[in-house]
């Protein structure tokens, strides 16, 4: 049976192409493996056909949730199973046993917020909770923050309903002692493996071997190798009450030993209602961790570490900066120490307590108390610090392969001084990011997996690593798993006799090694199929756009480790991805864009890198929103990279006409805008709008945006005309965009009037339309003149005190962005940058100076939900939008939470877009519009935000300077 042949047989989807396979050739880790396909299963028959075709085609299946593995769990030369598509669903809940059964697709944290109503909850917690899947948990044994409290995903899994690797489905739970006994009589493969588990581990000497060198009992963190020192606790092979269940094997396992369909999870009651964190800030690694004794006798349900380097990290990142409020001076490390209450005068009885204590100890200079929403942000700034590592510059990078290791808590400290010596020893600065209060470190070295002598390395470390692990008995994966760079180790972990036992429990599980073959037993060697090839010349890619701060456009897709967060969904906030948020497609991730530009830019023997349909299609749904730039943990800049990729691409292919149509969008309006009245006819007419979308191929369903009777231009000589002579606050110059200029000129003509009100002097110079439309379109040529010109007209008059505001998101934000990539005058452009700003961001500023008040504005009580540009939320920061609308004392205002609007420009007016531009917007904005009162005013200060509103709701959006405008005491 052939590739063809199998994808005609399955009710789900099988890829093969280059860009598929590209796309899934890498997970979080450091490895690369071209696989030969790609599965979507829908359901239980598809991966049967799935088995049956590797088992006959002497191939493995690598099974795959969100992609997040960080050692290497992920990547193979099979044929990967996607189940994060189809296998998402919450089969069944019992409220009263608190337990759920769910589908390995579905989304830890999306699973807790379904649980969250019934005070129940699934305890294990990692760092990518939001995009994590409950079968990637399972195979990993994942465990998180929450692990000292409510253990691992091991202590939760109650049953699993499994197919093996004969196509038999199997169901695994608990067994009492004589179940077991009847189940090794059966003659079917489930039974053979009771049969062959019982005979290998029934002798005490067999058991003492195992008890003797695996890790200590106390480590609750522990994933090396099968976890056959927990089915030796049953009653099976103890006297013991503690029944045998297979699922305790099976956690942990990697997907090497059968494939889960669905997993049946013990919950636990919620935790306490009130909470304090105490962030103990430590001038070294050695004090922070001889506190990590202390304070877990304080009942810490978190216990987290994060040195200095991840801080740093964190200062370059926008998201982060909000949440690094509680830092107080330059600390080497800080250790989060949560505790729980069931009323506020407990819980702050338990931090007080915690604080003295922490302060006689004499090992911290600071521990403020954190409450509330300061929580979230530390452990927001907590769980980014593994992505935020992709931000170092350059091919040195933080390497996963010893960041997983846990030892005894008594052990910790000496542990850690002899980890600390060993690695002075390579002249490595290791990185410190730990579960301090599980005795687990996510220590890892600083190589450039590019260089041989660095891999070289790489192996020595991790070999060195784990011998001193098991001086300390303890656990070389903590919760990451053995995967490919640490499976080689098992041995030296667990012996080699217990290792060869396991190899012989994989055998009778997979005898045809069809299960994600090379991870666990019979490993991949650790340090080859490395992502990047070890001594190659690096390719030299000139651009259009200036990537230097990354060195160059390939380091920036390299930026990208394969985290993943551009896969959480719109529940949890955020704007990144919304072209995934749609498809549910890893396709169309900024992960996969990143990668598959990576793959060609590397690969390709093409003269023009860019030149390959593959990269047309992977970028063809991005929305350009910008999310990633600072959504992104590594800050990949995937706008830049399609402006650039377009570029190049239609130098080689030409642009199309209805591309050049919307990147000349501005001189097409200021034609219509001779004859206005005309203009809007054929726009709105039924027959001639109807018409025109068809030759242009906009989309059916879309209205055509209308041409204001008036342009800006025009009115703002009006207005100088006929402001009075006064003192004014300080002069501002207005940029006036294309966009304001001639579509929405009212917004223009309320700036005016609502910043002369004010005590402004605006003024307006003939500017050059800001190039928004030429970049998305990769007119890069073009958007590089429009840049040059304004830089140039600009420079000598824009300063601190006479700053430049402009009204639309996605032209104003142009100076502080894109000009610093495009323009030839490089000083001057930074210099302006530092002076522009979006005009509510103005707004505020001067209420921060007490130079506009709200006695100004009407005390008429008004409700307002308001929606922000995406090119706001990326590179400046919509709170300005709302602190300027909640100015007038009784205007209550709220921002909806709804990421992409899904206009993005002509994205939503292209035919082929409006389906995606659509489910879009209809996954948060839409609703909350929908559901708003007719009184509610709608506000939102992109003008392809407040179209997208209208033809997706029908109610009418204002720009928040209008609303402010209409709120003035003249």
């Amino acid at each position: 049976m052939t590739l063809a042949d199998l994808k005609s047989e399955l009710s789900g989807e099988l890829l093969f192409d280059n860009l598929s396979k590209s796309i899934y050739a890498t997970d979080a880790s450091v490895y690369r493996m071209l696989p030969m396909a790609v599965a979507y299963p829908k359901d239980k028959e598809d991966i049967k056909k799935l088995i049956s075709f590797a088992k006959s085609n002497n191939t493995t299946l690598i099974p795959r949730t969100a992609g997040t593995s960080l050692a290497g769990q992920c990547v193979g030369k099979g044929i990967v199973v996607d189940v994060s598509k189809y296998f998402t669903k919450i089969i069944a809940f019992n409220k009263e046993e608190q337990t759920v059964t769910v589908q390995p697709g579905v989304v830890r944290d999306a699973l807790n917020n379904f649980l969250k109503p019934h005070g129940l909850f699934f305890g294990p917690n990692t760092s990518t909770s939001n995009r994590c899947m409950i079968g990637g948990m399972v195979g990993n044994n994942s465990s998180g923050t929450t692990s000292i409290q409510y253990g691992v995903t091991r202590d939760k899994v109650l049953q699993l309903e499994t197919i093996l690797s004969d196509g038999s489905e199997a169901v695994f739970g608990e067994l009492t002692s004589d179940n077991f006994k009847k189940k090794i009589t059966e003659n079917t493969l489930e039974g053979k493996i009771c049969k062959s588990i019982y005979e290998e581990l029934k002798q005490d000497k067999v058991k003492n071997r195992i008890i003797e060198n695996f890790p200590k009992p106390e480590i609750h963190r522990r994933n090396t190798g099968y976890a056959i020192d927990e089915l030796i606790k049953s009653n099976v092979f103890s006297e013991t009450p503690e029944k045998f269940n297979m699922c305790k094997l099976l956690s942990g396992s990697e997907g090497t030993l059968a494939f889960s369909t669905e997993i049946t999870l013990k919950l636990d009651k919620l935790p306490p209602s009130e909470a304090i964190m105490v962030a103990a800030h430590f001038d070294s690694i050695e004090n922070c961790l001889s506190a990590v004794e202390l304070t877990m006798k304080y009942n810490l349900f978190n216990c987290e570490m994060m040195d200095k380097t991840i801080l740093d990290c964190t200062k370059q990142n926008k998201t982060q900066e909000e949440n690094r409020a509680f830092i107080e001076g330059d600390p080497k490390a800080i250790l989060m120490c949560e505790v729980r209450g069931n009323s506020v005068v407990e819980v702050e009885a338990l931090g007080l307590a915690l604080v003295e204590a922490i302060k006689t100890s004499n090992l911290s200079y600071a521990y403020p108390l954190l409450i509330g929403d300061d929580i979230q942000k530390a452990n927001n700034l907590r769980s980014a610090g593994l992505g935020l590592l992709g931000n170092m510059i350059g091919d040195k990078k933080s390497a996963a392969c010893i960041e997983d290791t846990a030892v005894a808590l008594p052990d910790l400290a000496n542990y850690i001084a002899e980890f600390t010596a060993l690695m002075k020893g390579y002249n490595q600065d290791a990185i410190y990011y730990a579960h301090a209060g599980a005795g687990e470190l996510h220590l890892r070295p600083i190589l450039n997996l590019k260089k041989a002598e660095d891999v070289v390395l790489f192996r020595k470390i991790t070999t060195d690593v784990a011998n001193l692990v098991k001086k300390y008995n303890g656990s070389m994966s903590g919760e990451h798993g053995d995967g490919i760079v640490r499976a080689e180790f098992i041995p030296i972990m667990i012996g080699e006799e217990n290792y060869q036992l396991i190899k012989r429990i994989k055998s009778v599980f997979d005898p045809n090694n069809i299960f994600n073959q090379g991870k666990i037993v019979d490993a991949f060697p650790m340090d080859q199929a490395l992502r990047y090839e070890v001594g190659r010349k690096e390719p030299e890619i000139k651009t259009m756009l200036d990537f230097s701060k990354s060195q160059g456009i390939l380091r920036e897709t390299e930026k990208c480790n394969g985290s993943g967060d551009c896969r959480k969904l719109p529940e949890f906030g955020g704007t990144m991805c919304p072209s995934y948020r749609a498809t549910r497609n890893e396709k169309d991730t900024t992960r996969a864009r990143a990668n598959a530009l990576r793959e060609f830019l590397t690969n390709s023997d093409k003269e023009n890198k860019f030149d390959h349909e593959e990269l047309k299609s992977v970028f063809d749904l991005c929305l350009s929103c910008k999310a990633c730039a600072s959504e992104c943990p590594s800050s990949v800049d995937v706008a830049s990279l399609k402006a650039e990729f377009q570029y190049q691409y239609q130098k080689e292919h030409g642009i199309p006409f209805r591309t050049k149509l919307f990147a000349y969008n501005n001189q097409l309006n200021k034609l219509g805008s001779v004859a206005p009245s005309v203009t809007n006819f054929m726009f709105s007419n039924r027959f001639t709008s109807s018409t025109l979308k068809k030759v242009f191929g906009i989309a059916p369903e879309r209205t055509l945006p209308l041409i204001s009777s008036k342009n800006l231009e025009k009115e703002y000589k009006i207005h100088s005309k006929t402001r009075t002579s006064k003192r004014y606050i300080k002069t501002v110059y207005l940029y006036n965009d294309e966009f304001t200029n001639y579509l929405d000129t009212e917004v223009g003509v309320d700036a005016l009037e609502l910043l002369n009100a004010l005590n402004y002097k605006v003024e307006m110079v003939a500017n050059e339309e800001s190039g928004r439309t030429f970049l998305s379109k990769g007119l890069l040529e073009q958007a590089k003149k429009a840049a040059n010109k304004n830089i140039n007209i600009f420079k000598n008059i824009i300063s601190e005190n006479t700053p430049l505001i402009g009204i639309e998101p996605s032209a104003i934000l142009t100076f502080k962005d894109e000009y610093l990539k495009l323009a030839d005058d490089k000083i001057s452009a930074e210099s302006i940058a530092k002076s522009t700003f979006l005009i509510e961001a103005f707004i505020q500023k001067e209420i921060e100076l007490g130079n506009i008040k709200a006695e100004q504005f009407t005390s008429e009580a008004k409700t307002i939900k308001f929606h922000g540009h995406c090119h706001q939320k990326s590179d400046s920061n919509q709170l300005s939008s709302f602190t300027v609308l909640n100015l007038p004392k009784n205007y209550k205002v709220t921002i909806i939470p709804s990421g992409c609007c899904g206009m993005a420009g002509s994205f939503g007016y292209e035919k082929e877009h409006y389906s995606v531009s659509m489910q879009i917007g209809e996954q948060t904005l839409f609703p909350a519009i929908k559901k708003a009162a007719v009184e509610t005013v709608i506000s939102a200060n992109g003008t392809s935000c407040r179209h997208q509103i209208k033809d997706g709701t029908g109610r009418v959006a204002k720009h928040p300077i209008s609303v402010l405008r209409e709120a003035l005491l003249y």
